[in-house]
């Protein structure tokens, strides 16, 4: 398994060792002994699993106070574009994304820690999204960030998005609350 650094120094790529025959493939997903050697020693407590349609963009999301979230995200089926915004009021790279497309056929994992917003898109005619949380989902905490704000600058690749109606009542960066300092 290797960790890959990305433009913003918390946010890593994991990609797995895949093992392939003629069977077809294994690797592991998660390995918490190279996690922590890796400087991430987070617990995980929750994990979710979403289905998508093609066109589909969920997020900008992410959780606050006592129930902020890390996520490691994958997709078992399709492809996505995964993206993490850091939300750290201070921090250099505030407003800044990374986005990295996520498939059943690069196995690659999106490593995304408290302070940072995520979403993605579906770009295969539909996919399957899990994600570890180091956190219980939490109504009372959930915050989200519209995904279309202009000053994020991000590239979906989604001509006609299916949105749902929560997401698109999501605030601009410049409207959310100044919930992490960096």
């Amino acid at each position: 398994m290797k960790i890959s650094e990305t433009r913003i120094k918390e946010v890593f790529i994991i990609t797995p060792d895949v093992f392939t025959d003629d069977r077809g493939y294994f690797f592991e997903s998660f390995r918490k002994k190279l996690f922590i050697e890796s400087g991430l020693n987070y617990d995980f407590v929750q994990d979710n699993i979403s289905k998508s349609k093609k066109g589909t963009i969920r997020g900008l999301h992410y959780q606050v106070g006592e129930f902020a979230q890390g996520k490691l995200c994958q997709v078992v089926y399709g492809k996505v574009l995964d993206a993490a915004v850091d939300i750290r009021f201070g921090s250099p790279t505030f407003g800044k994304h990374v986005i990295t497309e996520l498939s059943d056929e690069n196995h690659e994992m999106l490593w995304i820690p408290p302070g940072f917003a995520h979403g993605f898109s579906v770009l295969s005619d539909e996919a399957v999204f899990h994600y570890k949380c180091t956190n219980y989902y939490s109504k009372d905490h959930e915050r989200s960030i519209l995904f279309s704000d202009k000053t994020l600058n991000i590239d979906w690749n989604v001509n006609k998005p299916l949105v749902s109606a929560k997401d698109l009542e999501s605030k601009p960066l410049k409207d959310i609350e100044k919930d992490f300092v960096y």
